[in-house]
């Protein structure tokens, strides 16, 4: 899918980051991908992102519209014509905006479920919920600012874990076609990250023992991202057989 690059800031963007172990993983996700894998453990988490004056880059800024948005992600890699990639696979997103649920997948890459978010924060406090209209998606977090990571971390230090999510610009969405895949890449004009401490965070999905069995999971860290100016390249469509 081909459309006209998109411009915006992201206003606010937490990434609730978790650590899995890769054998439960690589099962829960289509072909061509597979977990990347860091220190013998796989990545899944959850981007919570406001995103404000978006637009196509040709239009002004007071054009723009705003959105909370969130996308279930893993990271992973994949093998194109010898060569090994790597980005997330994003299977579910979530938004406010009726116009994001009905241009997401046709007009805009990746398929959008419309979602009731609840949203209080300060400065340095934040508690982000939404509720999904089809009632699939829930979750919510609740956290505020701090000087460093969890000492549990898969990262060894916050430098390691701002290359690791800027390694994962590239997401691929699923599509009602089990073996297509829509392409969209970040490409973010500054870059600041800083760490979250979490106070409460739950997940319907990650949260499932059927998928994720009782010691498969945890929780690894969250981070902050705010006030960063941004595209969305569209790319082309990923496809494979089934």
């Amino acid at each position: 899918m081909k459309c006209p690059v998109i411009r915006g800031v992201i206003d606010r963007r937490i990434l609730v980051n978790y650590r899995v172990d890769p054998r439960v993983l690589a099962p829960l996700l289509p072909a061509p991908f597979r977990p990347k894998v860091v220190g013998g453990t796989g990545s899944v988490g959850i981007c919570l992102i406001r995103l404000k004056q978006v637009r196509p880059a040709f239009l002004p800024k007071w054009c723009g519209l705003s959105s909370e948005n969130a996308a279930h992600r893993t990271a992973v890699e994949w093998d194109d014509n010898g060569t090994t990639r790597e980005g997330v696979y994003v299977r579910r997103r979530d938004t406010s905006s009726w116009l994001n649920t009905l241009a997401g997948g046709r007009v805009f890459p990746g398929l959008q479920n419309h979602a009731s978010f609840t949203v209080k924060e300060t400065a340095d406090h934040f508690v982000v919920a939404l509720q999904s209209d089809d009632r699939d998606t829930s979750m919510s977090v609740t956290g505020h600012r701090t000087d460093g990571l969890p000492a549990s971390s898969m990262f060894q230090t916050l430098e390691d874990a701002s290359a690791f999510y800027q390694a994962g610009a590239l997401g691929y969405s699923a599509t009602h076609d089990a073996a297509r895949f829509q392409g969209l890449e970040l490409r973010c004009r500054n870059w600041s990250i800083e760490p979250l401490a979490v106070e409460e965070v739950r997940s319907s999905f990650f949260d499932d023992e059927s998928l994720f069995p009782k010691g498969s999971i945890e929780f690894d860290c969250a981070l902050l991202m705010r006030d960063i100016e941004h595209e969305w390249h569209s790319q082309s469509d990923l496809c494979c057989s089934n």
